[in-house]
């Protein structure tokens, strides 16, 4: 029996298949704490946004509180329905209380698929009676799958440690496979924990791990309407709350940052008609959002990526990419790495092996390095090359 989102204890979720996508796959998941527990929530900067994404808005106002569960549909996202979209989104959390013997306003909900068509919320009540009355710990791929959509595999992280004298698990999955380019945001990712912690702690910590991990990741440069991710903590470790500035704290971030980057990796290695996972470190930046600007530029120039898929040691493309972006860049100061080769520097390429660089291009992980040499700035950017089976894909989603 696999378990990952509830692993950490005081949870329980369900997975079904209501009806949504005409492939007959899963399509609906619940995960419900046993009790009330601290919530935090990051949601998309897109400007369109869902009915879903409205409605965790409303009911957490300042991102934090107390929530009891978390459900999700695939193949539909609820996007551009207008007011009957709210309603539908009302609706999934009312359905979903009921079931829990709680109130609307501790259900979060999230919708991904399609943009612009109604939920189909009688086949969708239906499936959260269903799913409601299946949770258990049993459960949890079923989950991962109902949430997945382009997804070719699941992504699953969980992290076991020791926090305030006691033992503590968090646990994280996601989907998420094309329109992905996060701002503050990242695609679906639910993440569960049994540490007690304050949901105010709670947001501060995701909001800082968030752009380092989700917000590192590119497929196409483009931010959903539906992005979110939301941690639930039950407390149920038993540890005494977890307090700021402390070293449980500094502990419980430094693992969320590791169950949130293995999710992330997973992400960028998925992407739609991906063939390979390529990690861009920019170093030497004036400082950190320079780095961040200059690896982002990189990994979301179509150029790069498709250099990348045919194996072609083009670092002109890396370079371009580099000065393109709102970071400060200078060629006399500027060292580029290909797989760990330095193929650039001082303002002219350099004689490198090429068939070594060639080698480094045709496996799984790619990794681009770029010192700007102008100070302290660090970022890596995660992304996938660009394939043809991306254009397939996404030439005919919706037909």
């Amino acid at each position: 029996m696999i378990r990952h989102i509830t692993l950490p204890k005081g949870f329980r979720a369900a997975g079904t298949t209501c009806g949504i996508k005409a492939s007959g796959k899963p399509d609906l998941a619940i995960i419900a704490g046993e009790a009330d527990c601290s919530a935090a929530i990051v949601t998309t900067q897109n400007q369109i946004v869902g009915a879903p994404i409205q409605w965790v808005r409303s009911i957490l106002p300042s991102g934090r509180g107390k929530v009891r569960a978390f459900v999700v549909n695939s193949g539909c996202s609820n996007v551009c329905t207008g007011k009957a979209g709210l309603r539908d989104a009302e609706t999934m959390a009312k359905r979903t209380a009921r079931q829990l013997d709680t109130t609307a306003e501790k259900v979060l909900v999230a919708s991904t698929g399609v943009i612009g068509q109604r939920l189909p919320i009688g086949k969708i009540t239906a499936g959260i009676d269903d799913a409601g009355g299946k949770l258990s710990t049993r459960n949890d791929a079923m989950v991962m799958r109902a949430m997945m959509t382009t997804d070719t595999r699941p992504k699953t992280a969980v992290v076991k440690t020791h926090i305030g004298g006691s033992r503590v698990a968090i646990a994280g999955i996601a989907k998420g496979a094309g329109m992905i380019a996060p701002s503050m945001a990242t695609m679906i990712s639910p993440v569960t924990t049994d540490l007690a912690i304050s949901p105010t702690l709670l947001r501060k910590a995701l909001r800082e791990v968030v752009r380092t991990t989700y917000n590192a990741v590119t497929v196409d440069s483009d931010t959903s309407t539906s992005d979110i991710v939301a941690i639930l903590a039950s407390g149920a470790a038993g540890n005494k709350s977890v307090k700021a500035g402390s070293a449980d704290y500094r502990k419980f971030l430094a693992t969320l940052r590791e169950v949130c980057g293995e999710l992330s990796r997973a992400i960028a290695a998925d992407g739609e008609g991906a063939t390979r996972l390529i990690e861009v470190t920019v170093s030497g930046a004036r400082n950190d959002a320079d780095a961040e600007a200059a690896a982002k530029s990189v990994a979301d120039s179509p150029l790069f990526k498709t250099a990348v898929h045919g194996g072609d040691p083009n670092w002109g493309r890396i370079a371009m990419a580099l000065g393109k972006s709102s970071a400060t860049v200078r060629a006399e100061t500027l060292r580029i790495r290909i797989g760990g080769v330095l193929v650039f520097s001082n303002g002219t390429g350099r004689a490198f092996n090429v068939a070594r660089v060639e080698e480094a291009l045709q496996q799984p992980e790619v990794r681009i390095e770029a010192d700007l040499g102008l100070g302290k700035g660090h970022f890596t950017a995660l992304t996938c090359d660009l394939s043809r089976e991306y254009i397939a894909l996404n030439a005919d989603y919706t037909t």
